[in-house]
């Protein structure tokens, strides 16, 4: 495995990719494919959706705005990873394009910026990790939405884990741990 040095171009191609990606991954699925998910207190499809969303409102750009203002001085707030749980779904079809519209609005911000390498080395303090750095924050946005794309797939995957038969085998994704 090669290591790759944090392209901030790269990291925005990938992050612009994701709500079209969902969106004809989701949309119109029946809901037998939307809702399930792994047993109790696991995320589903529609679950993770909103996760997203609220990542968006709350977490990526609020932070990177945070950190440039505060510096190590003021911590970030806390994220509720969770909070979705606590709000009414809408139907996936308006939750995707929030989704989309929260993201473009994301990478518009981010793209206003205009970040350098001198601003990617400046550094904040997180409440459970201490202190991190801009890069580090860019990194974990592209890698949480490809962990969650990954945790759909699991989640899908496995509604078919007992009908596979002797393929099952051959297919990692349902062999995976949560």
């Amino acid at each position: 495995m090669s290591e790759a040095n944090f392209s901030l171009a790269e990291a925005r191609a990938l992050l612009a990719r994701t709500p079209a990606m969902l969106e004809a991954w989701l949309r119109d699925l029946p809901a037998a494919w939307l809702d399930c998910d792994e047993g109790a207190q696991t995320w589903s499809p529609r679950v993770v959706v909103g996760h997203l969303i609220e990542a968006e409102r709350f977490d990526w750009i609020p932070r990177v705005e945070h950190l440039l203002r505060h510096g190590e001085a003021v911590a970030f707030p806390p994220f509720d990873r969770f909070s979705q749980l606590a709000h009414a779904q809408r139907p996936l079809a308006e939750e995707l394009q929030r989704f989309a519209q929260l993201r473009a609005e994301s990478l518009s911000a981010l793209d206003a910026l205009q970040l350098t390498a001198e601003h990617l080395g400046r550094r904040s303090t997180h409440p459970e990790f201490g202190v991190v750095t801009l890069e580090q924050h860019l990194s974990t946005w592209v890698v949480h939405d490809l962990t969650h794309v990954s945790q759909i797939a699991r989640v899908m995957a496995r509604r078919y884990a007992h009908t596979v038969g002797p393929w099952r085998q051959y297919l990692r994704v349902l062999n995976e741990l949560p």
